[in-house]
C-alpha cells in the first residue's frame, strides 16, 4: 500500500511517501479546477436557458457610461459558483495530496469512460425506439396499439422528447453502471445493420421510409462523436509527426502535456461557449426547442445530435485533463506510462 503513495522527482528518483511535490499539485489543481469550472458551466446553462435564471454574465456587464447595471442576486449565485467550484478543487488537491498524476488521471479517465456508456446506451436506446415509433406512425398503427391520443402526442417531438427520450436515457445511466463496454463495436455492427436493411427493403421490396436514414445518421454520429474520447485515451488517433517518433519519454509527456491544454482543452471550451453561449446558439437552439427534421415522418432525434457536439466537447475536456496529467506525470518520470510510438507515421 505504501508504493501507492510514493512520489517521484523529475529523473525518476524516488521521494519520501506521501509527499507531493509543488509541481504535481499545480497540475492536479488545474485540471480538477477546469473539470470543475466544467460542471459549473453546464449547470449554470440549465438555470438560465431551462429554468430562467439571469445568467452569470449579468453580475458583470456594465452600463453604458461604466456604472453597473442592476442584476439579480441569482446572476451574484451562478457567478460565485464558479469561485466554489475552484475553491473545492483546491480543498480536494490538498488533502489528496498523496495521490500520483497517474492516480488521478486513471480516476478521471475512468469517469469518462462510465460518461460514454452512458451516451452509448442512450443512442442505442433511442435509436430502437424511436425507430419502431416512427415505423408505426408511418403505417398508421400507432391508434390501433396506444389509442387516437396518445398516438396524436406521440406525433409530437414536444412529447417524444421528455416522455419516451428522457426515460429512456436514464434506463440508459442505470444500464451504463452494471456494463463495462464501450460497445463501440457493437455501435458500428448496428450501423452496417441498418444500411443493410435500407438497401434490402429499396431493392428488393421497393420500400424506403425518412427515418430509416435518419437511424444510420443517428447512430454514425454517436459513433464518430462518441468515440472520440475512447480513441485518445487508446492512443488510436494517428500521429503524422517526422520529430515527435524520435523525442524521448520526457519530452513526449511535454508535447502531449502543452497539446492538450493550449489545442485540446482550448478547443473544447471554444465549442461549448459558442455552442452553449446564447439561448439561440447552434446547441442550445435545437434542445430547447426539441427540433425536428422537416422531411415528413423522419425520427425525432435531430435535437439530440445537435447534443451530440456538447457530448463530444465534455468528454474530450475531461479526457484531455487525463491526458494532459498523465504526460506531465511522464516528464516527471514517474513508472506506469504508455507507450505513445505505436500510432506514429514517420
Amino acid at each position: 500500500m505504501a508504493a501507492e503513495h510514493m512520489t517521484f522527482d523529475a529523473t525518476g528518483g524516488s521521494v519520501s511517501p506521501g509527499v507531493s511535490p509543488r509541481t504535481t499539485i499545480a497540475v492536479r489543481f488545474f485540471g480538477w479546477a477546469i473539470l470543475s469550472a466544467l460542471l459549473v458551466f453546464l449547470i449554470n446553462n440549465y438555470l438560465t436557458f431551462w429554468l430562467g435564471w439571469p445568467g452569470e454574465g449579468a453580475a458583470l456587464q456594465l452600463g453604458l457610461h461604466g456604472a453597473a447595471t442592476e442584476s439579480s442576486p441569482l446572476s451574484w449565485v451562478q457567478l460565485l459558483a464558479y469561485v466554489v467550484g475552484i475553491a473545492a478543487a483546491a480543498i480536494y488537491t490538498v488533502k489528496s495530496c498523496s495521490r500520483t498524476l497517474r492516480q488521478d488521471s486513471q480516476r478521471i479517465s475512468d469517469f469518462n469512460g462510465l460518461l460514454i456508456r452512458m451516451a452509448f446506451f442512450a443512442v442505442l436506446y433511442i435509436g430502437v425506439v424511436d425507430a419502431i415509433l416512427s415505423f408505426m406512425r408511418v403505417e398508421g398503427m400507432l391508434p390501433a396499439v396506444f389509442g387516437d391520443a396518445l398516438a396524436l402526442e406521440l406525433g409530437k417531438s414536444q412529447f417524444r422528447g421528455p416522455y419516451v427520450h428522457l426515460p429512456l436515457t436514464a434506463a440508459a445511466i442505470v444500464t451504463a453502471f452494471f456494463s463495462r463496454t464501450l460497445g463501440f463495436t457493437w455501435l458500428a455492427l448496428l450501423i452496417v445493420i441498418a444500411e443493410l436493411l435500407i438497401v434490402i427493403t429499396r431493392f428488393i421490396f421497393s420500400y424506403e421510409q425518412v427515418f430509416m436514414g435518419d437511424l444510420v445518421r443517428f447512430w454514425y454520429a454517436a459513433l464518430f462523436l462518441f468515440a472520440s474520447a475512447y480513441t485518445l485515451l487508446e492512443e488510436g488517433h494517428v500521429r503524422v509527426d517526422v520529430f515527435y517518433a524520435a523525442f524521448d519519454s520526457r519530452r513526449k509527456g511535454l508535447v502531449n502535456a502543452f497539446g492538450s491544454i493550449f489545442l485540446g482543452i482550448t478547443l473544447c471550451w471554444v465549442i461549448l461557449i459558442v455552442g452553449m453561449g446564447g439561448k439561440n446558439a447552434v446547441i442550445n437552439s435545437p434542445i430547447l426547442a426539441w427540433e425536428t427534421t422537416q422531411t415528413g415522418f423522419s425520427m425525432y432525434v435531430k435535437y439530440m445530435m445537435a447534443g451530440f457536439l456538447a457530448v463530444f466537447a465534455i468528454s474530450m475536456m475531461i479526457q484531455f485533463v487525463s491526458y494532459m496529467m498523465d504526460a506531465v506525470a511522464d516528464v516527471r518520470g514517474e513508472p506506469g506510462g504508455r507507450d505513445h510510438t505505436s500510432h506514429t507515421i514517420q
